[in-house]
């Protein structure tokens, strides 16, 4: 019999308990209440089997994990079964928190999709899908067929959205009969959003597996009419789609304004002064007012005459006014939300926060607790959080910041109007694992997004900081100057932050009537700038203010269009290319239905009613279909094409001597040799910009054979050079180029072939 030495630490259902007396492991589980049939033991992060309870001895400085679990709504004689989910991640910890008598396996997502090679789309008989098993899932479903026939039950614990249900509606059809397979649903990898989702099992909610439909449908009707439209009139291998073509649009529309913007001169002057005592820092006062009326300056002259006329006036304090501003707390983050804050603070793409926000949902090994789920499922845009997790984290505020920090009820937020209620934002899955505390267990890239998370979850439900602001008008003759200065009072939200968000710049104490010190009065020269290209962050904030899209497309929109090379990375911009330029052109001009921003959002509230029951999805199909056909005929038999197979060039081909002349293909414009196919000669379209490291070949963009990945600058006089740059350099920036190993992988076949 298995004794327990004491004192011993364990943790039952995640809560830490100490024994006071041994204990045999029947005796312990007697005195916990807990029968020997419902219960898993974890042994320094190992779950044991039955047999090896019976033979393990435990030692006082073991750490042992029990878990006391509920066989999934099933009679004592159904205990066990198949559980499926998506991700082979959570196997490890959804088997933790069930036990042995369940088998955790994973689909390895979807199994049944459209075919690859056609549309897959029964237009005349109500859009019925034709689904096939994928090629590369074949032995997957063979594998969960021969496991499902082992059991009696199959629960499908795929994620909890429109996706995640249309793949466990076809995991059913596949696997389900003669069995009884329930869906389980919980959007936290935790033990008792386990426990709750087992005990109260559901059918397949096909309202959400309809709108899937109705989404995978529209899309591929577009998709399969457009990208062949396309090659015929612009170059092979493009490609369009009904939400990433006006994603692109965006992108496009905002180069343009860009381009159109005409910069007008304006400038301003800024004085710096201090007190003539006390040995207080100086500060800096801006030029406010001229005569009384608001400074407006456009030209150099004028900038100096009102610094000679004001320079040799005193510099007199005439007003201070000081008043108290509120910083109110966000909203825990929604997944657009943390795109962009991911984005803002940590420069991370949309694609690699969603990436990290996976592993940090489906569990990460953190010692002795060993897998565990750390935040909410992070695809959702609701803001509300559940009772329980709003009453630890009350808990948390007021014994680790104090009471003063604590609201004296919690703060509710709303989400916008199509959210998933059934879903809650995206907050850590246990408030009392702070960041610090698990940071030895996480990768960088997760330690920093869990910290963004976990930070923003606490400090939305915290008192308000209070900032103690003071503003002071300061007259030169007719000229007014205004100096501001703040200072946090009282933290707050902000003190939840392990970075600074507000920054101490208080004025030095001044009185009304003071005169003060002039050092210096500069004018600065400035001119008014275009509006920002957009960024990852901007461009998911653009594309939820029109309701483009949903949490779950924001990151593969873009992903997409920098692999088509329809837009490109420069610094933190995005661009459009020349190619993502004339697709969208073309598009807005023959399909300009689809390529309207309220056309797709208003798809996107049909998607919605369909989820909700409210309609059924073949009539939106058809409604969309009616108009997107029409418009399709008119395109295929008016649309120009734009091709430019052969413009010529002033070079020779080296390998065969016969001209170089420059075509399109799916990244844009290229060289190529036109005794292509037998000659294979091709390259990039020179930049004109000289190379900074040798001065003799040119700089053009590249990428690498594969595809993937980022585009480069490399030297046209690789290999001879290996210069290479991650963005175009200027005069000023062109020691950024490195010399780097040998790019084997980057010549080759046509670029058209891509």
């Amino acid at each position: 019999m298995t004794t327990l030495y004491t004192p011993i630490t364990i943790r039952l259902n995640g809560e830490k308990k100490v024994l006071e007396k041994s204990f045999s492991l029947d005796g312990l589980l007697a005195e916990l209440s807990i029968p020997k049939e419902r219960v898993a033991v974890e042994l320094n992060g190992t779950i044991l089997s039955k047999e090896e309870l019976r033979e393990k001895i435990l030692k006082a400085n073991d750490e042992v994990e029990i878990v006391h679990f509920v066989g999934g709504g099933a009679k004592a004689s159904e205990a066990g079964g198949l559980v499926i989910v998506e991700s082979p991640a959570k196997c490890k910890t959804i088997h933790k928190y069930l036990g042995p008598d369940f088998e955790v396996t994973a689909s390895m997502g979807h199994i049944i999709d459209l075919p690859k090679s056609k549309m897959g789309i029964d237009i005349g008989h109500d859009f019925k899908p034709q689904y096939i098993v994928m090629r590369d899932k074949k032995k997957t479903l063979s594998d969960l067929k021969e496991k499902a026939k082992k059991k009696e039950r199959i629960y499908l614990a795929c994620d909890p959205d429109r996706e995640g249900e249309a793949i466990s509606w076809h995991l059913k059809e596949e696997l389900g009969r003669g069995k009884k397979v329930s869906r389980v649903v919980f959007n936290e990898i935790t033990q008792e959003a386990v426990r709750k989702a087992f005990e109260r099992p559901k059918d397949i909610d096909m309202n959400l597996v309809d709108a899937q439909q109705a989404r995978r449908v529209v899309d591929r009707l577009v998709g399969y009419s457009l990208s062949p439209l396309l090659w015929q009139k612009v170059g092979k291998g493009l490609s369009a789609g009904r939400v990433q073509s006006v994603a692109l649009r965006l992108v496009v529309d905002r180069e343009r304004q860009i381009r159109a913007f005409v910069p007008e001169e304006y400038w301003s002057i800024e004085a710096e002064l201090k007190k003539k005592t006390g040995g207080h820092p100086s500060f800096i006062a801006k030029l406010e007012k001229i005569g009384g009326e608001k400074a407006s300056i456009a030209a150099r002259e004028k900038a100096e005459a009102v610094l000679a006329r004001a320079k040799n006036e005193p510099f007199v304090v005439r007003e201070i006014k000081k008043q108290k501003k509120k910083r109110n707390p966000f909203p825990p983050y929604t997944t657009s939300k943390l795109q962009q804050a991911a984005y803002n603070v940590l420069r991370f793409p949309a694609s690699k926060t969603m990436r990290v926000a996976q592993m940090l949902y489906e569990g990460v090994d953190v010692g002795s607790e060993g897998s565990a789920g750390l935040i909410t499922y992070m695809r959702t845009d609701s803001v509300r959080v559940s009772e329980g997790a709003l009453k630890e984290v009350r808990q948390f505020i007021s014994k680790n910041y104090g009471k003063n920090y604590l609201p004296p009820a919690p703060n509710i937020y709303k989400s916008k109007k199509q959210a998933q209620e059934a879903h809650e934002a995206i907050r850590p899955t246990a408030v009392s694992r702070r960041p610090k505390d698990i940071e030895q267990y996480l990768t960088p890239d997760q330690f920093k997004l869990y910290s963004l998370i976990w930070e923003q979850f606490v400090s939305s439900q915290m008192m308000p900081g209070i900032l103690a602001q003071e503003t002071a008008d300061i007259a030169a003759g007719d000229c007014l100057f205004r100096a501001t200065g703040s200072r946090v009072e009282f933290p707050g939200c902000l003190a939840a932050f392990g970075r600074k968000e507000e920054e101490d710049s208080p004025l030095p104490p001044l009185a009304e009537g003071e005169t003060l010190v002039l050092i210096k009065i500069e004018p600065h020269q400035h001119f008014t700038k275009p509006p920002a290209r957009f960024t990852d962050a901007s461009l998911v904030k653009a594309l939820e203010e029109k309701g483009i899209g949903r949490p779950s497309t924001y990151a593969p929109i873009i992903l997409t269009l920098t692999s088509r090379d329809y837009i490109r990375r420069e610094g933190g911009s995005l661009v459009p290319t020349e190619l993502g330029i004339l697709v969208t052109d073309l598009l807005v001009k023959y399909f300009a239905k689809l390529m309207d921003f309220e056309f797709t959002a208003n798809m996107e509230e049909e998607l919605d009613l369909i989820e909700e029951g409210k309609t059924e999805w073949v009539g939106v199909v058809r409604g969309f279909y009616g108009s997107f056909s029409g418009q399709l005929d008119f395109a295929k038999d008016k649309m120009e094409t734009v091709k430019k197979e052969n413009e010529p060039t002033n070079e020779v081909c080296e390998k065969c001597g016969k001209p170089m002349v420059i075509k399109w293909g799916r990244h844009g414009r290229f060289v190529s040799c036109s005794g292509w196919p037998d000659c294979k000669n091709a390259k990039s379209l020179s930049t004109g910009v000289a190379c900074p490291q040798c001065g003799k070949g040119q700089l053009v963009r590249r990428k690498a054979k594969s595809g993937r990945g980022r585009s480069f600058y490399g030297c046209t006089a690789y290999p001879d050079c290996t210069y290479i740059a991650n963005r175009l350099p200027s005069e000023a920036s062109a020691k950024e180029g490195t010399p780097s190993a040998p790019l084997a992988a980057v010549s080759g076949n046509d670029p058209g072939d891509g």
